[in-house]
């Protein structure tokens, strides 16, 4: 499936997993630190009180990740190097699992993600609310986001409304004079999708569907509870950081900030005149988001840029670390308490916020968190996924998980199409009109 020459301003739709047999779902997290494909198994559930959203259980049959080249702050900055590390990913997945794919399902956090609110409503004149008032609803609302330069990703009715009484969740069969609908539309710029898409062509791969990284992030971070009461997820990755907010079990904003982890580390790099490597490794094992009264005792060696072996290392305070690495973790932090207030949904986050993604992971950031954003602060880990090696069960592969867990969500959205050539040529009830729809249902 291509974005290139559509008729319409949608992407391509996975269509809905049976609920009588298993299915082989390949994904791909094109991140700036790394690239993560994963194979699983999709097998049908029972109904159970655990994570009941998840109408499949997961199995993860085949993984493999690599260091990421060519990517600047979620952007493809180099169409060669991406293509290889893709390549690379993908085929170490293929070989564990033991199978070939063909299609995969993506994320993009590039592409200035943006968020809006769209209302619609029809009259109904005292009827019964039936499927065809609600898909016309659900369209008069979807028309109103179409652009020209951006491509609708996610598009989720948010609530309905009857006759002015707002927090209905489906209206269906009820009675009313007319029927309201908020449809959150998540967009893209076309172009960050064109060359994403064009990446994973070379890589011989076809996209079978793009998500957002924070909803993805979402998706597997978050537990019921949070998504129903409203929840913040914070996806803090090496270059961008994802905001998704979530309510009544549905994603209603989503933003993106081009900070991440890879910031610090270019921080500390050029603060004590290191390499990259070297800066990393001192983030990792020294670096915290907390001020300790042990750091300025302690001293931390810091390896030179030169090659030469006549150069010595520097030795300079932990607390110096600290200081760098606190300083961009504040500003990152601040950027989100402030674009949360601003989405004018904090009311909704309440006091509920989950840090996910790799740069999660340093020390002290979730103390620091709690008191900048002023929530409760809780780690979040991908959940409800079997077959995951001991290293890829940590926040770093959040999203990876969470596009493994979207196409059982996907059904969710609803996608105004503006109609092609075909549609306009004849009516519903024609010929042409119904070999488009057998084949669209049969393909």
């Amino acid at each position: 499936m291509s974005i290139f020459g559509s008729s319409h301003f949608g992407l391509p739709r996975l269509k809905p997993l049976s609920s009588k047999r298993s299915h082989v779902v390949s994904v791909l997290d094109i991140g700036s630190t790394k690239v993560v494909c994963m194979i699983g198994r999709l097998t049908p559930k029972a109904e159970s009180q655990i994570l009941p959203g998840r109408t499949h259980s997961i199995e993860i049959i085949g993984i493999g990740h690599h260091k990421s080249r060519g990517m600047k702050n979620g952007v493809i900055a180099d169409l060669d190097a991406a293509e290889s590390v893709v390549r690379l990913a993908v085929d170490a997945a293929e070989r564990m699992a033991g199978l070939t794919i063909d299609s995969l399902i993506v994320n993009i956090s590039a592409g200035r993600l943006q968020s809006d609110i769209y209302t619609a409503s029809i009259d109904l004149g005292g009827q019964e609310v039936d499927a065809a008032d609600l898909k016309k609803v659900l369209a008069a609302a979807g028309q109103q986001s179409l652009r020209q330069d951006r491509v609708i990703l996610h598009s989720l009715p948010t609530g309905f409304s009857l006759d002015g009484e707002r927090g209905i969740r489906d209206p269906l069969a009820m009675f009313g004079d007319a029927l309201g609908v908020d449809m959150h539309v998540l967009t893209a710029e076309r172009a960050a999708l064109k060359n994403l898409e064009l990446c994973i062509n070379r890589a011989h791969l076809s996209v079978e569907g793009i998500v957002a990284t924070p909803y993805a992030s979402g998706l597997a971070a978050l537990v019921d509870d949070e998504v129903e009461l409203g929840c913040a997820a914070i996806d803090m990755g090496g270059g961008t950081t994802t905001i998704s907010v979530f309510a009544e079990g549905k994603l209603v904003h989503a933003d993106a900030i081009s900070l991440g982890g890879h910031h610090v580390t270019t921080d500390l790099a050029r603060g004590l005149s290191t390499r990259i490597e070297d800066a990393e490794r001192l983030k990792v094992v020294h670096g915290s988001a907390l001020p300790n009264s042990a750091d300025e005792r302690d001293i931390v060696s810091v390896p030179p840029i030169g090659e030469d072996d006549r150069d010595q290392p520097t030795h300079v305070p932990r607390a110096l670390v600290s200081r760098i690495v606190r300083a961009r973790i504040e500003e990152t932090l601040e950027l989100i308490r402030d674009r949360i207030q601003r989405s004018g949904f904090s009311p909704i986050v309440g006091k509920r916020v989950v840090l996910t993604g790799g740069a999660a992971q340093l020390t002290g950031l979730p103390e620091s968190a709690r008191r900048i954003l002023a929530r409760n602060v809780r780690i979040g880990r991908p959940l409800g996924v079997s077959g995951l090696p001991a290293a890829a069960k940590g926040p770093a592969f959040s999203t990876a998980v969470g596009l493994m867990i979207y196409p059982q969500v996907a059904d969710m959205e609803t996608h105004a199409v503006q109609g092609g050539l075909l549609s306009s040529l004849a009516g519903n009830n024609s010929r042409i009109a119904r070999m488009g729809q057998w084949l669209k249902e049969s393909f």
